[in-house]
């Protein structure tokens, strides 16, 4: 458990942060992450550092540091760039996202970044979402159900995927 209750952990491959308050989840938020020359840190760190900034930087309207180099956890000028693998490592959030769990963020908080449940982990296989696809065109695809899916990615909003998202899927 984590200063105040609260703890970050961010998943990769879905490209998501997840926000705990206790044992429960408080809400997820679609992020940008580190591109393959310039990979987002995986382990466990902790926030070290807070700021608010001005607009108009890449680094958006706040900043919470991690304790490893100068990675954190930022809002960003470019929301096109959500959901993609485009920083130089840092986890970028939507201004209106980071700037509301902001507050509830003490500094010792633990940040916990990993590349998520693979396949093998949840017992099912995984698929790579493509341009066009929705949930329920993958679950037709794999004989199965759009609400199974739902259930076996609690992370995703089922209206809004995007290409290069990893869905787990039933065996």
């Amino acid at each position: 458990m984590s200063s105040g209750g609260m703890s970050i952990k961010i998943d990769l491959n879905s490209r998501y942060l997840h926000l705990y308050k206790g044992n429960g989840l408080y809400g997820s938020y679609r992020i940008a992450i580190g591109k393959p020359a310039t990979p987002s840190p995986i382990g466990n760190w902790k926030i070290i550092n807070k700021k608010i900034l001005t607009k108009g930087t890449v680094f958006g309207t706040r900043w919470m540091g991690l304790n490893n180099d100068s990675y954190g956890i930022h809002g960003n000028n470019n929301p096109s760039a959500i959901g993609k693998a485009v920083s130089l490592g840092c986890i970028r959030m939507y201004n209106n996202d980071v700037e509301g769990i902001f507050p509830l963020i003490p500094i010792g908080t633990s940040v916990e970044i990993s590349r998520g449940a693979q396949g093998q982990q949840h017992g099912g296989k995984s698929y790579t979402v493509r341009k066009g696809d929705t949930l329920w065109s993958i679950a037709r695809m794999h004989g199965t159900s759009a609400n199974e899916i739902i259930r076996l990615n609690p992370h995703i909003n089922p209206d809004l995927i995007f290409p290069g998202d990893i869905i787990h899927l039933p065996v």
